[in-house]
């Protein structure tokens, strides 16, 4: 047996292997100079937005505002290999499919467009003009638009995005699947239900104020590294922070920031968490009702003994509807289900309580462990329940902070990638265009998936983003692809989408964000972003574009437009020529967009207001709605419990990926080195299942549809994690995802709370 595999963990994250990290990157791009340059270009005024996460950018930056994942980022998309059209007529797809994520997007930038061909099972050049009028004539053939699916990823700009909607509803459909259904817009919805705006309501220079801040189900050492930088400072100035998540993650234990010389010249860190509990898969909500009732207890005996409340009764009476229902259905939630559901003692729960009564400004703050469970809103509403309390929202250093994933994917849904839109935004866009706008709710990613195999969708069009590969359920995703009429993929690489062609299928290769996106007259065009914190600026790239075949993700939107509804009405190509002509159609029916283009030109751009922020609630009662529901009856982690080999599995990042694009084969923060069919395991929970480290098993799917999910040859991994739970890497376990497991009424597949068993195989 062998678990070579398995090495040293980090002592911290980011310091000297981040920095290791970063130069073997820019080192593969084969132009490590020119990738270094463009490093100093990242996140500034005069520069572009980083293609990686959705982390806010300081009001007032440094000379160095990227991390280890942003300098991946851009060493994956400014790299000298080149997918040609010489490549894809030398391997047919059925050969490409067998490679793994990680290989197939080795091979480098697409340079041409391209169109399958069905005969040789090969993809094959084709001219831009001849793709358009194809796609178009499909999609003017398909009988209805409600056909065919808009899928958006979040690496598309504000311009781009707003085009596509555009298109879309002027073709006739709501059908927009994105990237958000799947991971927060259990987010969006818990907070449009609880203040009236489905956003986070604190500003990056909160941080800098708070007294505490909560960090639930996230782990910014990989996900979101620079947000590791403003915990840090905020942890050195005496602020509490206080993690829950199951998973001991390295970056919420230690940081060594690579810009501080003191720190990287005695190979020092900088502790993170003040507290780190780590509940059961599914028990934050149960942790945040213990701690509101240890809160509840206090605040009794206070005003027992003639002290103050430590409430804000102020805040309570003048701001919040629904806070006595939600008193009742604390006190009726007794400690020993809150205890079993959490997987936290009474004493841990209590000691967190303590650091939220002990600081005068809070901040709570989560992820995609949050949020992609069954329970996700419901979990959210009780977050939100907990801050209400002593009045944490709508002030200086305290509030709201759901973290983004990909860099635009909340600016997406602020210019109107939504399948559910709202009548007011219709209105606009009918006042604007003059064209009628189709009223009746489209497909969410779920749905689509749904209609594609039921035959009622025929063709998809991917703004980005690796469909395949994100959505649950991998093999029935790529089946219900392959059985549509018309495939189209706009995309920087090759992935694993591009091998499922449906009928017809056309790969339009796209400028990156690192790139200079020119008009026909040679000008330079400005796209916008908005970040986690509601900051919208800039981003101009520098860098040669990979091919002369290129176009941007504006162009190539309005080609397909032209080609499918006509320009009687609208100028497609004068859109895609000038990107302040869409600003002023955003600014013309999109609140808050007022005098766009100059702001946008501003240093650092401009802040999208936030009424919640302002305490002006945009809900029915024009209050905070506390919620006052019961606590879940049994989550997926209390299943496994009570029966023999059934784990609660949880899927995330390796260090070395962003999404589903997989820079590497380590995981440093982990110990992982060179593999990624692993599963990370209690050593009690190893050793009761008779397995050890490095032994291979199959990992089975447990959900009650008849149908086999399986994700074979794994390898086990000791880690410290709840008993009873269990972890790997997606997308390698999206297959164990079963599309019909989602979040109440998020829709969002539970990709955190799978409940599987294993098959142990022969010893490694």
């Amino acid at each position: 047996m062998t678990t070579s595999f398995l090495g040293k963990k980090s002592s911290a994250a980011g310091g000297w292997g981040a920095l290791k990290s970063c130069g073997k990157r820019l080192l593969e791009t084969g132009a490590p100079l020119s990738g270094a340059r463009a490093m100093l270009k990242a996140n500034q005024p005069d520069g572009f937005d980083c293609p990686g996460c959705a982390w806010g950018d300081p009001e007032h930056g440094s000379s160095f505002e990227f991390c280890e994942n942003g300098v991946k980022a851009v060493a994956w998309e400014a790299t000298e290999k080149r997918a040609t059209p010489d490549f894809f007529s030398q391997n047919r797809v059925s050969d490409l499919r067998l490679l793994s994520d990680y290989e197939i997007e080795r091979h480098g930038r697409l340079t041409h467009p391209l169109r399958y061909d069905a005969a040789s099972d090969r993809y094959l050049k084709v001219e831009w003009d001849a793709a358009f009028a194809e796609i178009g004539a499909l999609l003017k053939g398909l009988g209805s638009p409600d056909r065919a699916e808009f899928y958006t990823s979040g690496r598309a700009s504000n311009e781009a995005a707003y085009l596509y909607q555009l298109f879309v509803r002027a073709y006739g459909t709501n059908n927009f699947p994105d990237c958000s259904n799947m991971c927060h817009e259990a987010s969006g919805v818990a907070l449009r239900q609880a203040i009236g705006v489905g956003k986070g309501t604190v500003r990056l220079e909160d941080f800098e104020q708070a007294d505490a801040i909560f960090v639930v189900g996230q782990n910014p050492g990989t996900n979101h590294p620079r947000m590791l930088g403003d915990l840090r400072r905020a942890a050195l100035r005496g602020a509490r922070i206080v993690v829950f998540n199951p998973v001991r993650e390295r970056g919420l234990e230690r940081f060594s920031d690579p810009q501080d010389k003191l720190e990287m010249l005695h190979a020092g860190s900088t502790p993170i968490a003040s507290r780190y509990v780590q509940p059961r898969l599914g028990g934050d909500m149960a942790a945040f009702r213990g701690m509101s009732k240890a809160v509840f207890a206090i605040d009794d005996a206070a005003l027992a003994a003639g002290r103050a409340s430590v409430l804000d009764r102020d805040f309570l009476a003048k701001h919040c509807e629904g806070f006595g229902a939600y008193r009742a259905s604390v006190d009726a939630t007794g400690w020993d289900e809150i205890e079993d559901q959490s997987g936290l003692s009474r004493a841990e729960i209590e000691e967190a309580a303590a650091i939220y009564l002990g600081a005068e400004r809070v901040i709570a703050t989560w992820a995609m462990g949050v949020t992609q469970h069954l329970h996700s809103v419901a979990t959210i509403r009780e977050i939100t329940n907990f801050m209400m309390l002593r009045g944490h929202i709508g002030r200086p250093g305290a509030g709201l902070c759901p973290v983004r994933g990909h860099s635009n994917v909340q600016g997406d849904r602020t210019v109107g990638i939504n399948e559910k839109p709202g009548d007011a935004f219709l209105d606009a866009l009918e006042a604007r265009f003059g064209l009628p706008m189709p009223r009746q709710h489209g497909h969410n990613v779920l749905a689509a998936i749904g209609a594609m195999l039921d035959g009622s969708a025929q063709a998809f069009i991917g703004l980005g983003g690796n469909f395949a590969r994100a959505t649950p359920d991998s093999a029935l995703v790529e089946t219900a692809l392959k059985r549509l009429k018309l495939t189209v993929h706009i995309a920087t690489k090759p992935n694993h989408s591009h091998l499922t062609p449906g009928e017809i299928s056309f790969i339009l290769p796209c400028l990156g964000r690192t790139e200079m996106d020119l008009n026909s007259e040679g000008q330079s065009q400005l796209i916008s972003v908005e970040d986690s914190m509601s900051m919208v600026h800039g981003s101009a790239g520098i860098n040669r574009p990979a091919s002369p075949h290129l176009r941007s993700e504006t162009a190539i939107i309005a080609g397909i437009a032209a080609a499918t509804v006509g320009a009687d009405c609208i100028d497609w190509m004068a859109l895609s020529e000038n990107y302040d002509l869409i600003r002023d159609h955003i600014e013309a029916t999109i609140p808050g967009f007022d005098d766009f283009n100059r702001r946008l030109r501003q240093p650092r751009g401009f802040h999208l207001r936030n009424s919640a922020a302002h305490r002006e609630w945009a809900t029915p009662s024009r209050k905070v709605e506390f919620s006052s529901g019961e606590l879940p009856r049994a989550t997926v982690h209390q299943q496994a419990l009570a029966a023999d080999n059934r784990f609660a599995l949880q899927t995330f990042r390796s260090h070395d990926q962003y999404n589903t694009t997989v820079y590497g084969l380590d995981d440093r923060y982990r110990g992982v080195y060179g593999e990624r069919q692993v599963i990370f395991m209690h050593p009690a929970d190893l050793e009761a299942l008779g397995a050890k480290a490095g032994d291979r098993a199959d990992v089975v799917g447990e959900w009650d549809d008849g149908v086999e999910r399986i994700a074979r040859n794994f390898r086990f991994a000791p880690y410290d994690i709840p008993r009873g739970s269990v972890a790997g890497y997606y997308p390698e376990l999206n297959a164990l995802a079963p599309l019909d497991s989602a979040g109440e009424e998020s829709d969002t597949p539970t990709s955190k709370s799978i409940l599987v068993s294993f098959r142990l195989l022969s010893a490694a």
